[in-house]
């Protein structure tokens, strides 16, 4: 492939996943499932699509504050406020944020990790055990089912998640993804400036599929 037909490539995989995140991650999540010859269950795939186009926001990831200040979510603070909520909706509710998390870090993350106090297979050992636990405790068995699976082929699902992050994502893919996102909350001339050169043209009124 010549350069010139890679660049059209790589601005190509940038306009899908900034204004249709969904069929973006949906495509590069079944094409690392084939390549890595794994049978899912359709509904597990599709659970893997959405946590990737919901942490596409990083007010997805982190959480927020009363003043409306980003922090990272230890694990082990998810797990005490799961072990010690009373509610039964939110105990599901930090178990399923505490396997996301350990999830999505864990695959896209793991180079990273070896920087810090805790190393990749905490976040596997901590999100196993948090879709084990739900996959008991769910009121729906449909979720049960996904949950289930999730558990215990944790690992494989971290590999389908690295597998995305090395294919599709490369550093430039992933700044100009959050260039897109500060051109949305701020309309920032010079975010729009740096969108226009990396050969995509926002539209304002658009509304992307960040949901």
């Amino acid at each position: 492939m010549s350069p010139k037909s890679s660049l059209k490539k790589d601005r190509k995989s940038q306009l899908s996943l900034v204004l249709q995140p969904g069929a973006f991650f949906q495509e590069e999540v079944r094409r690392a499932i084939h390549k890595q010859s794994l049978k899912t269950d359709q509904h597990t795939e599709f659970y893997l699509v959405d946590l990737l186009t919901r942490f596409m926001l990083t007010e997805n990831f982190f959480a927020v504050d009363e003043k409306g200040n980003m922090r990272e979510e230890t694990l082990a603070l998810l797990l005490g406020e799961a072990l010690n909520s009373l509610d039964a909706v939110k105990k599901r509710e930090d178990l399923r944020r505490l396997g996301d998390i350990s999830l999505y870090t864990a695959g896209f993350f793991s180079d990273s990790l070896a920087r810090k106090t805790v190393d990749v297979d905490y976040y596997i050992g901590m999100g196993k055990n948090a879709y084990s636990s739900l996959s008991q405790i769910g009121l729906d068995a449909h979720f049960r089912k996904i949950f289930h699976e999730l558990a215990h082929r944790f690992v494989k699902f971290v590999d389908v998640l690295a597998e995305v992050s090395a294919a599709a994502f490369p550093q430039d893919v992933k700044n100009i993804l959050r260039t897109y996102e500060i051109w949305l909350r701020t309309r920032s001339e010079r975010a729009e400036k740096q969108l226009k050169d990396a050969g995509i043209i926002p539209n304002a009124n658009f509304k992307p599929e960040l949901q």
